[in-house]
């Protein structure tokens, strides 16, 4: 089946075509043309044809490939009053994301190969979204011993429809044995895949801060600086692959930089380090966190961090440190977020916020990046990290790529409404908050998986 796209500016984290059309066959990119290179005839025998300029009364859509998120929750199995694995998936696709890889922390936990085919399973009927579970470290995610991970196959010779995870982690416990911490790093190598660290163990310098009194900003910030060290010498020691995930703090961030600069381009170690960041911790500060309530409605993990932390990571984004952009979706009821639940629903607010930060002019002010490294922090550098660039992959818009595609409104400016988010979680930092970038149709593999009303 012919899908054809026309007048819309096409970006992606190489091109910047402002006059571009895009034709799908079978869900399959074929073909990139500027609209002067465009005939009538190319159109005839298309099953479906969307005009750019029938979108949006301004300037053309911008239509670029699909997000790929790192790191989300979809507290399925266990947790239906937050989230199911449909009302997920459709609130990615409204976000414009086609490809999520899902943390472990479920209930019962993500431990084996198969629970995380089961899910996998289940996403792929649904039909919305490319589902990948992570499975965690430990069995149970206790802490004690390693879970299934001995039995994976590595990602370079997997067995004929063998489930491989294209990530690994303990979700926010990161193991406090270093022994045991290092025969899962052993794995991932073996398997040749990262491991996500969510740098939360400070070990006894937390633990007094903790017990003298101090407050969750001094003791969270405590945790994420001295893990993001030692999960960077665990991987050296290893040769693996590292990924740190939603860095906050400007130390964790010139600890990475640090580490990033010292490794040898030629080097055989195996050793890689990758890092993202929240739109929430690009966008907020503390002062967001006291106004919504710190330990309610304001409570993430990791905290949000002040001004001075928010502009390192800016800069992080600006100087390449860091790799991608990942939303940490956990949407939450009601009443555990008034209980002190950590975590924001986040899929349908992440590219208007990242954009509004990052890549808009805001009342004359400059932009800090331009929408070519805004799409690869979503989409070709997340999807390259988890092994799903290249030809057949997605990310970018080329010849031979999988057609998953977004296409928003850049102009479009809107008032941030939790009551209208697609996902059963309501809990939004952002709630009441103007965002430029509004999301009108997401297609996967060529086939339109939701279109704004």
């Amino acid at each position: 089946m012919r899908t054809v796209l026309k007048n819309f500016h096409v970006v992606d984290e190489e091109i910047d075509m402002p006059n571009g059309n895009v034709i799908i066959e079978n869900g399959i990119i074929t073909d990139l043309l500027p609209c002067s290179a465009f005939s009538r005839r190319q159109e005839e025998c298309a099953a479906v044809v969307i005009d750019g300029s029938s979108l949006s009364e301004g300037a053309a859509p911008v239509l670029m490939p699909a997000f790929v998120d790192l790191h989300a929750h979809f507290r399925d199995p266990g947790f239906p009053d937050k989230e199911t694995l449909e009302s997920a998936s459709l609130s990615a696709v409204a976000g414009g994301f086609c490809t999520v890889i899902c943390m472990a922390n479920t209930k019962p936990v993500i431990d084996t190969i198969e629970k995380a085919a089961r899910i996998k399973k289940r996403a792929d009927t649904v039909g919305l979204v490319d589902l990948y579970p992570v499975i965690s470290l430990t069995r149970g995610m206790e802490g004690r011993e390693l879970s299934e991970i001995s039995a994976i196959a590595p990602k370079s010779a997997p067995a004929i429809g063998a489930y491989v995870p294209l990530m690994l982690s303990e979700d926010g416990k990161d193991l406090a044995d270093d022994v045991l911490f290092l025969e899962a790093m052993n794995e991932a190598k073996r398997i040749g895949i990262p491991i996500s660290c969510h740098c939360d163990f400070g070990g006894e310098e937390a633990e007094a801060a903790k017990k003298s009194g101090q407050g969750r900003s001094v003791w969270s910030r405590i945790e994420e600086n001295n893990a993001v060290h030692r999960v960077i010498a665990l991987g050296k020691k290893a040769g693996c692959h590292i990924h740190i995930a939603h860095v906050s703090t400007k130390e964790a961030v010139q600890a990475i930089a640090a580490a990033k600069a010292e490794r040898q381009p030629n080097s055989n170690s195996g050793f890689v380090l990758t890092c993202e960041v929240m739109p929430h911790n690009l966008c907020l500060t503390e002062e967001t966190a006291q106004k919504l309530g710190e330990e309610s409605w304001g409570r993430v993990n990791p905290s949000l961090r002040h001004e001075q932390d928010r502009k390192a990571l800016v800069k992080a984004v600006m100087d390449g440190t860091i790799d991608a952009i990942a939303t940490d979706h956990a949407p939450h009821s009601n009443a555990d977020k008034e209980a002190g639940a950590p975590g924001f629903s986040a899929f349908e607010t992440a590219f208007a916020a990242a954009f509004t930060e990052l890549a808009k002019s805001v009342n004359g002010s400059v932009p800090v990046i331009d929408l070519m490294r805004l799409s690869s922090l979503l989409s070709a550098s997340p999807a390259k990290l988890a092994g799903l660039s290249g030809h057949g992959g997605r990310g970018r818009i080329l010849p031979g790529m999988m057609a998953d595609l977004v296409i928003v409104d850049t102009e479009h400016s809107q008032i941030v409404d939790p009551e209208r988010f697609k996902t059963r979680g309501k809990n939004s930092p952002f709630m009441g908050m103007e965002l430029f970038g509004k999301v009108l149709l997401t297609l996967r593999g060529g086939r339109v998986v939701f279109a704004s009303q």
